[in-house]
């Protein structure tokens, strides 16, 4: 009969290192978040040149940053598992499709150096598009920031500026310890069951210290 080996307090430790900042507090939570991205050049590059071209309310958002946390606490390569970097603009101004990929080509021409492309998308537009894409309606965003209210996963709510003075603003509507905590949480503000479980699925497939909060 094969016995069980007991982990020692250290390999425990060791197991659970991911976790070191889960129920950390937002404030311990928002400096760790803060040193995380200014310690990767690319996320800092793309930081740095939106905000010296201007582009309106402004934010980086989504998989870039809880992958560049998870790549960190479990030590791997920052972009690890980064498909693109995801950027959120918000201008009501004009809400044609032209406008929208103007920005988007004038991005490409910017970051096409870089290790992963950039994708750049108004969310103040996301309404005329939505319902007929996924058959349900989408209330009117007011900023780049509340399109984070909206995401299906309460854990991808993140966004990122950075500042004239070089601060770094983060807005995480739902708090940052779900990302600290590895644990994917669903957001019933929109019917993104599918959504959330197809990212859920991807999520544990490269991070398997990632628990899943079902829908």
């Amino acid at each position: 009969m094969t016995r069980r080996r007991c982990l020692s307090s250290v390999e425990t430790a060791r197991a659970e290192d991911h976790l070191r900042y889960s129920g950390a507090g937002e404030t311990a939570q928002r400096a760790v978040l803060d040193g995380i991205i200014r310690a990767e050049p690319t996320l800092m590059r793309v930081l740095e040149t939106l905000r010296d071209i201007d582009l309106p309310d402004h934010l980086l958002v989504a998989g870039a940053l809880y992958n560049a946390v998870w790549n960190h606490l479990t030590g791997r390569p920052a972009l690890a598992g980064v498909k693109d970097i995801d950027v959120a603009y918000f201008d009501a101004s004009n809400l044609s499709w032209e406008v929208e990929d103007m920005i988007i080509k004038r991005l490409d021409g910017l970051f096409g150096d870089l290790p992963v492309p950039v994708e750049a998308r108004n969310p103040a537009r996301v309404h005329l598009w939505f319902p007929q894409k996924f058959g349900t309606p989408f209330p009117p965003l007011s900023s780049a920031g509340e399109t984070l209210t909206r995401y299906a996963s309460k854990t991808h709510a993140v966004g990122a500026r950075l500042g004239a003075d070089g601060r770094l603003t983060i807005l995480a509507p739902f708090g940052l310890d779900d990302l600290f905590s590895f644990r994917m949480v669903p957001n019933h503000a929109l019917d993104n069951r599918k959504t959330h479980e197809t990212k859920s699925a991807r999520a544990t497939s490269i991070w398997p210290q990632v628990t899943v909060v079902p829908w």
